[in-house]
C-alpha cells in the first residue's frame, strides 16, 4: 500500500464549514417541511413567482394595450374573458397576471433596500455603542415615530411616479424596525464568549462583524425579510391605489384605482375588484406563514412548536 493510500484525507476548515452548513441548512428544510402552514405557504407563494415569470408566456402583452381591447366595457365573466373584462375592455386575468410581476417586483426590490439599509444600521448601532451607536439609534427612532404613509406620499410626489421610486420609497420608509431587531441581536452577540476570544486573539472589528456578528444575524434577518416582503407589497399596493404609482404599468393597486375610479363598486363589477384584492391577500398570506415558520424554525426556543 502506497503512502499516499495510507494517509488521511486531510479537510481543510473551509471544507468543514462548507459540510457544517450544508448540513445546517439539511436540518432546517427537514424541520421546515413539519410545518404544514408554511408549506402551504411556500407552494402559493411559489405558484405566484412562476406566474410573474411566465406571465409572457400565459397572457399576451397586447392586451394590455386600451387600443387592441376586444371586449365590451365591465363584460362579466364568460367563456372569452373568465374573470370579465375592465372598464376600457381588457381582459381582467392578462391585467392580474401581468400585475403579479409589477407587485412582485416592487416588494421585492424595497425589501432588498429595507434589509440593507436596516440590517448595516442595526450592526453598527450595536456593535460600537458609545456615541455613535446613540445616533443611529436615535435616528432610527425619528424614522419609526414618523408616520409612514406621509412620508411615502410626499416622496413618492416628489421623485414623481415610477417603478424604482415606488420601491425607494416603500425601502427608505420601512427599514427602522429591522434596524432595532438587528440592534438588540447584536447587543446580545457582543456579549458572548467567542468574542471575547476573538477580541483576546486580534481580530479586528471588521473581522468580528464579518465574521461572528452577521452570520449569526442572517438567520434572523431573512425570516424578517418575507415578513417585509408583505408590507412592502401592502405599501405598493396603497400607493397605486392612490394614483402614485407608474401610470405606464399595471399593479393590483392600479387595479383597485381603476375600479374605485369607473364605479365598480356601485354598478356591482365584482370581477374587476375581487380578483387583485384576493390577489394581495393570498401573497401576504402566504409570505407571512412562510415567514412564522422560518421564525420558528431559527429560533431555537420555538422549534419544539409545531
Amino acid at each position: 500500500m502506497s503512502a499516499a493510500e495510507q494517509s488521511p484525507v486531510r479537510v481543510t476548515a473551509r471544507q468543514l464549514a462548507r459540510q457544517r452548513r450544508r448540513a445546517a441548512w439539511a436540518d432546517g428544510w427537514r424541520e421546515f417541511r413539519t410545518r404544514r402552514a408554511g408549506m402551504a405557504g411556500l407552494v402559493v407563494m411559489l405558484a405566484f413567482v412562476a406566474l410573474a415569470i411566465l406571465a409572457p408566456v400565459i397572457a399576451d402583452p397586447e392586451g394590455l394595450e386600451v387600443t387592441k381591447a376586444t371586449g365590451g366595457v365591465l363584460e362579466p365573466p364568460s367563456g372569452e374573458f373568465w374573470l370579465g373584462t375592465d372598464d376600457k375592455g381588457r381582459s381582467v386575468l392578462t391585467l392580474l397576471i401581468w400585475g403579479t410581476r409589477v407587485s412582485l417586483l416592487v416588494g421585492l426590490l424595497a425589501t432588498v433596500l429595507c434589509m440593507v439599509i436596516g440590517t448595516l444600521i442595526g450592526l453598527l448601532s450595536g456593535y460600537f455603542g458609545g456615541r455613535t451607536g446613540a445616533i443611529l439609534f436615535r435616528f432610527t427612532e425619528w424614522f419609526l415615530v414618523i408616520p409612514f404613509l406621509p412620508l411615502a406620499i410626499v416622496l413618492a410626489s416628489v421623485l414623481g411616479p415610477s417603478l424604482l421610486t415606488i420601491a425607494f420609497v416603500i425601502g427608505v420608509t420601512s427599514w427602522p424596525s429591522t434596524a432595532l431587531l438587528i440592534r438588540s441581536q447584536t447587543l446580545s452577540i457582543k456579549e458572548r464568549a467567542y468574542l471575547e476570544r476573538a477580541r483576546a486573539l486580534g481580530g479586528g472589528r471588521w473581522h468580528q462583524i464579518s465574521r461572528h456578528i452577521l452570520p449569526n444575524v442572517m438567520p434572523m434577518v431573512f425570516a424578517n425579510t418575507t415578513l417585509t416582503v408583505t408590507i412592502a407589497i401592502l405599501s405598493e399596493t396603497t400607493l397605486s391605489f392612490l394614483g402614485l404609482g407608474d401610470p405606464t404599468r399595471i399593479s393590483w393597486g392600479s387595479m383597485l384605482d381603476d375600479a374605485y375610479s369607473v364605479g365598480a363598486i356601485t354598478t356591482g363589477s365584482w370581477w374587476f375588484i375581487v380578483p387583485p384584492g384576493l390577489a394581495v391577500v393570498l401573497v401576504v398570506l402566504a409570505f407571512n406563514l412562510v415567514g412564522q415558520a422560518l421564525e420558528d424554525v431559527l429560533d431555537p426556543r420555538l422549534r419544539g412548536r409545531k
